[in-house]
């Protein structure tokens, strides 16, 4: 946070008048929005350099291309921070479900927007030979290699957490020829590798609402298959099957040859969401982050309709096997009303500790049971009324020995402990699997991340449970004590 001052400080003049952490749920990159006389910006930690290199070099050559994307303010001489413009917190997805919530969803309104964002796409694609590939990470291609990472990762992240079977030799012998089918295409594109509704910032202008374009620090050259993939199969959009495809037929419309588009587009689907399913294995099983884990049954359907309405046109039987296995898996888990983690485990008690802002609304429950303990801290004494640990968090050194000193702060976690502990000693003697315990506070950044970090902690030292803790404001989670 420190760095982030001294950028903001060089770039505005004067230190912010307030600092709001910003969740990441898919990367280990911090963010903050800052402001100071109504002007703000996205400040952005990541100690990896040569990710940020890919992002600088990436921003700059969307933007000679004619593409909105953040521009970046300032970064620091070590390239570890830097800031970045602030367009706001309304994404395409989050306009989706507003809309649905509202009784609409793909009107005509909405589907001029989502074929604005697949006329952007077509240019980013188009954009390739301008690109610095050289920067590109982790690799400057898509190639055979970077495939392979990507079905290792869904390999060893969701089918080996979720107890698939599957025969190791015969797996990789499916991969190699189901890479051998995806390098039928072309794959000389300016290919984004994330472009999904959440990476797809809305701003409201004169014509309209605007697309704006983040997290493309991934890009590479490789197929545009991939990318349309990405943004029409996104679990969590949904979006009905008969849009999809006509969305699918407006981009191919864009393409010099629409049928040779189509017919390399369905391997890349199926590439898409074994990579998703790599990531909600290791974000959702393997750190217990409830996005993720809500995000297993979503991606099933797509599987299973993927597998019913267009089958590869290779055999390959292993593959073939472990998705049957998912389907029937995680369709039961989904049906009667359990997560996946509930469904793989239910031997094990597993304690959700959450921290959370009181302005944010209440935490969700993964596990489906409604039921725990919701405790509020705004009674404590309260660290972010100090100038010096404003910038900080409960999970900051100082912040944890200006509460740690404080008397009400002791006795209130004494009390915490004397009630979760006669629902956990009962809890693992009938053989429940899951309790939630949350800690509330103003702006979840404080009282709240300490109290449950400490509670966390004091669990995982005490009882033979798994104790999944998640600072939800500030995009931090972790298993502290493995299954």
């Amino acid at each position: 946070m420190e760095r982030l001052l001294q950028l903001f400080n060089l770039w505005h003049g004067s230190q912010p008048d307030d600092i709001q952490p910003l969740g990441a749920n898919g990367s280990n990159r911090r963010y903050a929005r800052l402001t100071a006389n109504g002007n703000s910006c996205i400040g952005a930690i990541n100690d990896d350099v040569r990710e940020n290199e890919a992002f600088f070099a990436h921003a700059a050559h969307l933007t000679d291309s004619g593409i909105n994307v953040p521009q970046v303010y300032a970064i620091s001489p070590d390239r570890t921070a830097y800031l970045q413009q602030d367009l706001g917190d309304t994404t395409l997805y989050a306009h989706l479900f507003t809309r649905r919530r509202q009784g609409g969803g793909f009107d005509t309104q909405m589907m001029t927007l989502y074929r604005r964002v697949l006329a952007d796409l077509r240019r980013i694609h188009l954009s390739a030979p301008t690109a610095n590939f050289s920067v590109g990470y982790p690799s400057a291609d898509f190639d055979r290699q970077a495939m392979l990472w990507d079905l290792n990762y869904y390999k060893y992240s969701f089918l080996k957490p979720a107890h698939i079977s599957f025969d190791e030799a015969r797996l990789e012998a499916d991969f190699e020829a189901f890479i051998s089918l995806l390098l039928q295409a072309d794959c000389s594109c300016f290919m984004y590798r994330d472009f999904q509704s959440r990476n797809i910032m809305l701003i409201e202008q004169d014509d309209g609402l605007v697309p704006y374009y983040i997290d493309f620090q991934g890009a590479r050259r490789g197929a545009a298959q991939y990318d349309v993939a990405s943004l029409l199969y996104s679990a969590k959009s949904d979006i009905p099957e008969p849009i999809r495809l006509d969305l699918l037929r407006h981009y191919a419309s864009l393409t010099p040859d629409p049928s040779l588009f189509l017919a390399h587009f369905w391997p890349y689907v199926y590439l898409r969401i074994m990579q998703a399913f790599g990531a909600y294995g290791f974000r959702g099983l393997c750190e217990h982050k409830d996005y993720f884990i809500k995000s297993i049954p979503l991606a099933t359907n797509n599987l299973r309709r993927l597998v019913e309405q267009h089958p590869l046109p290779i055999h390959l039987p292993e593959l073939q096997s472990v998705w049957a296995q998912t389907v029937e898996r995680f369709a039961v888990a989904q049906t009667e009303g359990r997560t996946p983690t509930s469904a793989i485990a239910p031997q094990m008690l597993v304690v959700d500790v959450t921290s959370f802002s009181y302005k944010k609304g209440l935490p969700d429950d993964p596990s489906g049971n409604g039921g725990g303990f919701v405790f509020d801290c705004r009674a404590l004494p309260n660290p972010g009324r100090i100038d010096q640990y404003k910038p900080y968090t409960g999970l900051d050194a100082s912040v944890i020995s200006y509460l740690a000193q404080q008397p009400p702060v002791e006795e209130f976690l004494k009390h915490v402990q004397a009630i979760v502990s006669q629902s956990v000693e009962k809890y693992i003697e009938r053989g429940f699997s899951h309790l939630s315990v949350a800690f509330g506070c103003t702006g979840g950044q404080h009282r709240s991340v300490y109290c449950a970090e400490q509670t966390a902690q004091w669990l995982a030292q005490t009882y033979n449970i798994c104790v999944n803790v998640n600072h939800r404001e500030q995009g931090v989670g972790r298993t502290i004590h493995a299954l």
